[in-house]
């Protein structure tokens, strides 16, 4: 139970203090995390404890506690005061700390508070491997019975993005200014206070900050008082929140402005934003009072704080973390600058708050009884973004969800691949479950489940599992339950919900864990014969061939049950089928044209249309393509594509099929098969096969041209006309257009003439950039107004450009930079290093810096953080020589000697292995391919 509020923890330092003095007689030693030592952690004593997690014997149930961030000496100090229930009899409290120093440990029973006894010293043993502490007591603590536990540290604030750490910024005047702000997902709690550390031991927490009058410190709750104390300190306390796991902890003291508005259910929302960028709150604002309103609305629950505050956050090494009640953004997830932020600026803003504020139900009401669940957080809030934006900004969707699913099948169809549910027991382990499978297949196989169920049963199901499991934690077979749970007999029986008839439970939850505890994407085959349909299965595998010996054992085993949906050329119904076994075989009523499963890709596999099956829908898709929907034809130019790299189609057909898109009008469809081609261009210029590169150029330049002369140079039109307007005026430079070098260098000296005070369309930015920075002046002139822009919209437009160079003295000089974390922040190192490798000038090097300075890299990012998985995949993955491949095998050796050993290794040497066979099957291809349609 929460206590009085005036009993929060800093109004009890004199108590402290004196149950302190009682103790440092008979105590003083100071414990330090130090090196591993695992059998005799500390004072030669062996750790009670072997295991990584933690021992249910003893749960917290409130934490008090006091931080004092030092801003000039970077240090900070904190008290802490827990209250335990003790489940078992025991001697020892086991809880996490990494890098404290803790200088007084003492327990108190928890009626003993009112008495001057004084405190009994518990001794503080260490496993620093496990990241653990074990606090020893005198005597036996007893099963049932409740204690207060005191602890002093303190420890310097962090340089890394985790924990409790320091960020700067600079102030248009010039002058550097530092913010303490945490970060604790998933195991970095520790890092700022000791702790049980695991997201199943939920408690509530009194915090109390101690700050400059310069400064406003902020937490998950609202502030209740400020107290003066001596030497012109202040005290902020702030309410008691609600039961919540430790890694939703937050606290932040900066000098920040905001603005401020209250929703329809009286929510106090506000933006925070460093003093020189308050102007650039204002979008984010309007978007987050929208989306909690729907959200309240959608899961029938109300949001349960009284505050809301939002915090762009200068130094951030992912896109946001939902912190209950005080989310923290990357500058550029939060901030909207109307003159430099473009139409893709403004979605992804109005995404990623949308996924926060999704967390604020699915991860911090609910949460994951392990992070081998942690899909059940990211998979949601990633879907959820795509049901909110929807709702709220429908002039934003683009379907821009169907990339996150093929982002998703990507990763998917490599061996290297994990299921969605994964064991992860250390730190590193993970860490590494944030990736791609948690989120973004754990989304798409949510949107199929969507479309299984029907909108109205899955939102009925969800909001079951959220109401179930309100304050607690829950694991992937409670929420298959709460969905299956919520079909009733009549939505059974009237064959449009939930129409597998027979045992709702049972068959539900069972499908879905063919998703969730399996790897893999299945490959639907589909044979037309007469009215008759054959279907089978097999798992879709890439760069893994029918003939090579190693298929059969990679297929055995694997088996789904897939909602498949299909259409028709007699009717637009939308037919459905499970198939639960290997082989089926479907009557069709009549002969049918054709047909084409996976309507709209609401469903999660690949189907590939044997015998004369691409070669009907290439003549379809020639003599009328709007037969299918817009969202089927990415899905069949996407799925062509993906089948030449399994080796099931050629690429000849692949390309044929996307001939017809200079008569497509749909911007989605052109970006999809673009995109493609756009991908062969620089496969072959990296590998400087230049024939090829020419004719590809010449190839997409003719075709194209008609849609790329269309373009102005301009914001205007839909989210949809301007997305595809920087995309096409970005490639046709980079594809040396003359029309388009031509109007960007225009645009280019008038900005650099005008001082960079000229306003340029948000849109062509990163274009007229890209072009300004081959010259030496320009790129010269870019970094200059990179150091002084107050918007990271322009900035990342600024950085990307000056990548682009051919100059590799100018590549050299920017990741001189970003090491030095002045100019160029050390949050945008991995973006910087992935962009220089993706230029054929750079890819060499970035990949040289990675292999000399990997130490130098670790000592700046943690060993399988989101920013490290970016440098070793953008640096290394677009790699399809033999010679490149044995080099990466050898560095990645050398690290697995050194005990850094990641997942992402594996996903990086399978995919220049396919890139390699590749290249092989279907160089001649394309080569002769582009000479017959040139």
């Amino acid at each position: 139970t929460p206590l009085n509020k005036d009993l929060l923890i800093c109004s009890l330092v004199v108590v402290l203090q004196l149950l302190h003095v009682y103790s440092l007689g008979i105590y003083g030693f100071k414990h330090q995390t130090g090196k591993d030592n695992v059998t005799s952690p500390t004072n030669g004593k062996p750790f009670p404890w072997n295991k990584m997690r933690l021992p249910g014997m003893v749960v917290p149930i409130q934490y008090d506690l006091c931080v004092h961030p030092n801003l000039t000496t970077v240090h900070f100090t904190g008290l802490e005061r827990i209250e335990i229930f003790v489940r078992e009899h025991t001697r020892f409290i086991i809880l996490h700390s990494k890098g404290l120093e803790i200088t007084s440990a003492v327990l108190l029973p928890k009626d003993d508070l009112g008495s001057s006894k004084p405190g009994k010293q518990l001794q503080v043993l260490e496993h620093p491997a496990h990241e653990q502490i074990a606090l020893q007591a005198p005597e036996v603590l007893t099963a049932g019975q409740r204690y207060l536990v005191v602890i002093e540290f303190h420890a310097r604030l962090a340089d890394g993005f985790d924990g409790f750490y320091k960020s700067t910024y600079k102030a248009r005047d010039g002058e550097t200014r530092i913010i303490a702000t945490t970060d604790f997902e998933p195991t970095s709690a520790r890092m700022a206070f000791p702790c049980f550390d695991e997201p199943s031991f939920k408690a509530n927490f009194a915090i109390t900050i101690r700050r400059e009058r310069k400064h406003i410190a902020l937490s998950n709750m609202p502030k209740i008082k400020t107290i003066e104390l001596e030497g012109g300190l202040l005290e902020d306390h702030f309410d008691v929140t609600v039961k919540m796991s430790t890694y939703l902890v937050a606290y932040i003291v900066c000098d920040f402005k905001s603005v401020q508005a209250t929703t329809s259910s009286g929510i106090k929302l506000s933006i925070y934003a460093s003093p020189d960028k308050w102007s650039q709150t204002h979008y984010a604002l309007e978007a987050a009072v929208k989306l909690l309103e729907f959200y309240e609305k959608y899961f029938d629950i109300s949001f349960p704080l009284p505050k809301l505050d939002l915090v762009a956050i200068p130094d951030f090494q992912s896109g946001a973390m939902e912190n209950w009640g005080l989310i923290t953004y990357r500058e550029t997830s939060l901030l909207y600058d109307p003159k430099t932020s473009s139409a893709f600026d403004k979605l992804w803003v109005t995404r990623v708050i949308g996924h926060e504020l999704a967390h604020q139900w699915f991860g911090n009401l609910v949460t994951m009884e392990w992070w081998n669940d942690i899909w059940l957080n990211e998979g949601f809030a990633r879907f959820m973004e795509l049901v909110s934006v929807s709702a709220t900004y429908s002039e934003l969707q683009i379907d821009y969800f169907l990339n996150v699913c093929f982002g998703a099948i990507s990763r998917d169809s490599l061996n290297s691949s994990h299921p969605i549910s994964n064991p992860a027991e250390t730190p590193t382990q993970i860490k590494e479950m944030f990736d791609t499978v948690s989120y973004d297949k754990g989304a798409c196989i949510l949107k199929m489940l969507q479309d299984f169920l029907s909108e109205a049963v899955f939102q009925k199901g969800i909001i079951h599992y959220l109401k179930k499991y309100s304050y607690r934690n829950a694991k992937n077979d409670d929420l298959w339950n709460s969905m299956a749970n919520t079909c009733s007999e009549s939505d059974f029986s009237s064959g449009n919900f939930c129409y597998t008839a027979s045992r709702p439970l049972s068959s539900t939850v069972k499908m879905m864990n063919t998703w969730t505890l399996q790897k893999g994407i299945p490959l639907v085959l589909v044979k037309c014969e007469g009215n008759t349909l054959r279907l089978r299965q097999e798992r879709f595998l890439k760069g893994v061939f029918e003939e090579d010996p190693e298929w059969a054992n990679l297929q055995s085993r694997y088996f789904w049950h897939i909602p498949l949906t299909y259409v028709t050329s007699s009717s637009n119904t939308v037919h459905r089928h499970i198939l639960k076994t290997k082989t089926d075989t479907l009557e069709l009523e009549g002969e049918v044209a054709w047909v084409k499963f996976n309507v709209d890709m609401n469903g999660y596999y690949i189907v590939h249309y044997e015998g004369n099956g691409w070669d009907n829908i290439i003549k379809l898709l020639d003599q009328n393509h709007t037969l299918f929907s817009h969202k089927d034809r990415v899905n069949l130019i996407h799925n062509a594509f993906q089948l030449v790299s399994a080796g099931r189609l050629s690429l000849d057909t692949a390309l044929d099929l996307t001939r017809y898109l200079r008569r497509e009008s749909s911007n989605v469809v052109l970006l999809q098969g673009l995109g493609y081609l756009e991908m062969f261009y620089h496969m072959m210029e990296r590998r400087n096969i230049s024939d090829v590169t020419e004719n590809l150029k010449r190839y997409i330049l003719q075709h194209f041209k008609p849609v790329i002369d269309k373009q102005t140079w301009s914001d205007e039109g839909s989210v949809s006309d301007r997305m595809l307007r920087s995309a096409l005026l970005e490639l046709a430079c980079e594809l040396q257009y003359p029309r388009c070098i031509q109007k960007a260098n225009e645009l280019f000296s008038k900005w650099m003439g005008s001082g960079g005070t000229l306003n340029l369309p948000a849109d062509v930015l990163k274009t007229v950039y890209s072009v300004g920075a081959q010259s030496i002046a320009g790129w010269n002139y870019l970094l200059k107004q990179y150091s002084l822009s107050m918007s990271g919209a322009e900035k990342n437009k600024i950085l990307y450009a000056l990548t682009t160079s051919r100059h590799c003295e100018k590549l050299t000089k920017l990741i001189e930079l970003g090491m030095e974390g002045e100019v160029i922040k050390t949050q945008d190192l991995a973006a910087l290093l992935n962009a220089i490798a993706r230029n054929p000038e750079g890819q060499g090097l970035a990949w040289n810096f990675v292999r000399k300075n990997w130490n130098n890299l670790l000592k700046k990012f943690e060993l399988a953080s989101f920013s490290i998985r970016t440098i070793i995949v953008g640096t290394t993955s677009r790699f399809s020589s033999k010679d490149k491949l044995e080099e990466v095998k050898h560095f990645f050796k050398s690290l697995e000697d050194q005990g850094s050993e990641l997942k992402i290794t594996e996903v990086v040497l399978e995919t220049i292995t396919k890139n390699i066979r590749w290249l092989k099957r279907n160089l001649n291809s394309l080569r002769n391919w582009l000479l017959n349609n040139l």
